[in-house]
């Protein structure tokens, strides 16, 4: 039976790692020592899986190592680490490249390695492939196969998780295809789609989630529209929804490490092949400033509810990209924070999901403990985040820490102004 080895073992990497070593000898191999002395003792700071859940793993055989060495056994590696943006909304394929200089140093005749990395179409076999021949001395379809099946991991989703979610496979050639379809049909309770060629099971991941951020950035326009005419959106989008084959979506922020980043990759390739997508770059532009006009839109309420805005005290409620998750990667809650500080007012930010050193450490915050357990009040409050402890703040918490109350996420009763 193949031996596996998961590289990188973050949101996506360790549910695939724990479920694939229910049936399978497993490595989980990461970069940081760290995060492997967390799971050797249980503990996952992503909480997507429970102690129970990693100690179970470990019970099955899952090895979580930093040591190349542990990996020269496997057969099939797969590769899942970040997929970044640069500064300038560039693909940045340092971890993926890096990546497969470690799978190369290993690799050995008839391996296979896997990608599930977001990337455009061609990154496996013109990026990746050639690391991996370069730095192993074999040849890529002779030697070694390569597959990509791409991630389709919801941070924070308990329902649609790894194995309850239908997944893309492809192989570079058709009988390492089968084999790579197999290999997931083995622990995928939802099923596969085998995809003609990796191309194709690239550009599907990359099209994914360019989709849900222009139909996004739709609403978010909408929303733009709408405000300036005194229209509720919500009431709208209710209305509208009554109809059946309307996609109800809301306006918000949209940030994370996907719908906020994946596009980018469908558009560099574009440009660089001579198209301009203006469509992609326009919902991209529409939702990045969403974050700047929340802060515009807390600014211009409290000048109207006569608060003073220099020196003024604003709570943001939430850190994260998203509920009910610690993930604060490419989270757009910073976009807001920033607007406010440049109009000189001083922003605490509370987030109980969020790990205070990992907020000190990427971005700069002191966190706040629970505003709610002491008597500072706030000449705004932001809503950014629609963690389920701020869904059950009643009317009377919100009125407690004072000033207008800004709801970017439609769940606070009777806010000064909702998104």
């Amino acid at each position: 039976m193949d031996k596996i080895a998961i590289i990188g073992l973050g949101y996506v990497g360790l549910p695939l790692a724990v479920e694939f070593a229910k049936q399978y000898t497993v490595v989980g191999f990461d970069i940081f020592q760290t995060r492997i002395d967390e799971l050797r003792a249980g503990y996952d700071r992503t909480m997507e899986l429970d102690a129970t859940e990693v100690q179970e793993a470990i019970k099955n055989g899952i090895h979580f190592s930093t040591n190349l060495e542990d990996l020269r056994t496997c057969t099939i590696f797969i590769v899942t680490v970040p997929t970044p943006i640069d500064t300038s909304n560039r693909p940045d394929l340092t971890p993926l490249v890096k990546a497969s200089e470690t799978v190369g140093k290993v690799l050995k005749t008839e391996d296979i390695v896997i990608y599930e990395s977001t990337v455009y179409p061609g990154v496996t076999e013109e990026v990746c492939v050639p690391v991996l021949e370069k730095v192993s001395g074999l040849t890529f379809n002779s030697d070694f196969y390569a597959g990509y099946s791409p991630e389709r991991i919801n941070p924070g989703d308990k329902t649609h998780t790894v194995k309850n979610i239908l997944k893309v496979t492809s192989g570079s050639t058709p009988e390492i295809a089968d084999k790579v379809d197999t290999l997931y049909r083995s622990i995928i309770l939802a099923g596969t789609h085998k995809a003609s060629s990796i191309k194709v099971a690239e550009a599907s991941k990359v099209i994914e989630n360019t989709q849900r951020d222009v139909n996004i950035a739709l609403i978010n326009e909408l929303a733009l529209i709408f405000n300036t005419m005194g229209i509720d959106t919500n009431e709208v989008i209710e209305a509208a929804a009554t109809k059946w084959n309307f996609i109800k979506l809301k306006p918000g922020l949209v940030g994370g490490h996907c719908i906020g980043v994946d596009p980018y990759y469908l558009t560099y390739k574009s440009e660089e092949l001579g198209y301009k997508p203006n469509l992609i770059l326009g919902a991209r532009q529409i939702n990045n400033g969403m974050g700047k006009y929340i802060a515009d839109k807390t600014i211009k309420l409290m000048i109207e509810h006569d608060a003073k805005i220099k020196d003024a005290n604003v709570l943001v409620l939430g850190l994260t990209f998203k509920e009910n998750c610690p993930d604060i990667r490419n989270t757009k809650v910073v976009d807001i924070i920033t607007e406010l500080e440049a109009f000189k007012c001083h922003v605490d930010v509370y987030d109980p999901w969020v790990d205070k050193a990992e907020a000190k450490k990427y971005y700069g915050y002191d966190l706040v403990g629970n505003p709610l357990e002491g008597n500072k009040t706030y000449d705004a409050i932001v809503v950014a985040v629609g963690h389920q402890e701020f869904v059950e703040y009643s009317e009377a918490s919100y009125a407690k820490l004072g000033g207008v109350i800004v709801d970017v996420k439609g769940i606070v009763k009777n806010p000064t102004w909702r998104l």
